[in-house]
């Protein structure tokens, strides 16, 4: 495994290959292969420059990307673009604020299909996590991906409860303590 900063956008091609490769199988294969992977590469152009922006990869012995995690460290005011609002909305602003404001979070974590299995995936998650403010860290799914709320619980994540009545279709976790 390497780790990345800025310097990310040197394998930014392959990576966003990779990605693509990652998230438009189940369960999001309702996705553009090639809009999917657009659109990470021109995200990545900015994430890489986010403070605290930290990668880490795994690659092949032929040095193809086998596997990636990437993050960074979440700051104040906490954004509303994406899926960050459902989150507010989720747990509300002061738990965002405690929760989650000056830890790490886990923006990506994906392994191709031919190295699930291995424990690439639990490697990378724990080798990011593991450069977190404090050791704390936190990621969001979809709350359609059951092998990945799966995957998340077996590495002890946990889920913080939502605000009655405030379900939406994200799912937060936070790293085990």
């Amino acid at each position: 495994m390497r780790y990345f900063d800025r310097d990310i956008l040197t394998v930014a091609d392959e990576l966003a290959e990779a990605y693509a490769e990652v998230f438009t199988a189940p369960p999001w294969e309702h996705r553009d292969r090639e809009e999917t992977r657009a659109a990470f590469a021109k995200r990545l152009e900015s994430d890489a420059h986010r403070p605290g922006f930290r990668a880490v990869l795994a690659f092949s012995e032929r040095g193809e990307i086998d596997g990636f995690a990437t993050g960074w460290t979440t700051l104040a005011p906490f954004r509303t673009d994406r899926a960050y609002g459902r989150v507010t909305r989720r747990l509300g602003a002061a738990r965002v604020d405690e929760l989650l404001v000056g830890a790490m979070e886990i923006d990506e974590l994906g392994v191709r299909g031919h190295a699930r299995g291995t424990g690439l995936g639990r490697r990378l998650l724990s080798a990011l996590a593991g450069t977190a403010p404090g050791g704390r860290a936190w990621l969001l799914t979809w709350d359609q991906a059951a092998d990945t709320l799966a995957f998340y619980r077996r590495m002890a994540w946990t889920e913080p409860e939502p605000l009655p009545g405030h379900e939406t279709d994200v799912v937060v976790f936070l790293a085990p303590r």
